[in-house]
């Protein structure tokens, strides 16, 4: 891949990461335009590295470049903040152009992308929103996130889950990042408004 973009006259290669963690730490670093994200990495996946350079960096604009073309994978790409998905079928032209699209501020998918996304928005495949809510998460994390919905406090978590607290405050500050939240209440909002947490009173 490196490659091909040092190919591309009016792109600049300044940087790339062998995992998640030094993706992000080469974005603090370096404090690129652009990103182009694998979802498979070592150490910290792609989810959580576009998650966390959305929320630290938010110039940084995120293309996702995977062989994952599964709804979920998709979705919970653009719920992490990518700006950009494209299958690693991609060839350099349209490479480069999400990358100048991305950079202007647009949103730039794969054609078949393109059209999973379009057809979520319309309403048309109703099994898309049955879906797994937050598929970013792990399951434990996703455990931490419904027992925040529920109001429960890290004390409480930790006795619930058999955990210890630091475990349980770094699992919410991971939930946190992932969900591009700013603070519990705006991930305790975010989680209910997907259905978790307490059932709404029937009366």
């Amino acid at each position: 891949m490196v490659t091909v973009l040092d190919d591309l006259d009016d792109l600049d290669v300044v940087g790339q990461a062998g995992d998640g963690v030094q993706a992000v730490a080469e974005v603090a670093r370096l404090a690129p335009d652009v990103v182009l994200m694998d979802l498979r990495m070592p150490v910290m996946g792609g989810l959580e590295a576009t998650a966390r350079i959305g929320t630290a960096h938010p110039s940084t604009a995120v293309i996702v470049l995977t062989m994952d073309e599964d709804d979920d994978s998709v979705f919970a790409a653009l719920r992490a903040g990518a700006r950009g998905y494209l299958l690693k079928e991609a060839d350099g032209d349209d490479i480069r152009r999400a990358i100048l699209g991305v950079a202007r501020g647009e949103a730039v998918f794969g054609p078949r992308i393109a059209q999973r996304v379009l057809a979520f928005f319309s309403g048309a495949p109703a099994h898309t929103r049955g879906a797994t809510p937050f598929p970013q998460l792990t399951d434990r994390e996703r455990e931490v996130l419904d027992l925040l919905a529920h109001g429960l406090d890290n004390a409480s978590i930790a006795r619930r889950l058999v955990l210890s607290e630091k475990t349980v405050r770094n699992r919410v500050s991971d939930v946190l990042a992932k969900l591009r939240a700013r603070s519990r209440a705006e991930a305790v909002a975010i989680a209910r408004d997907a259905g978790l947490g307490p059932a709404p009173s029937a009366g």
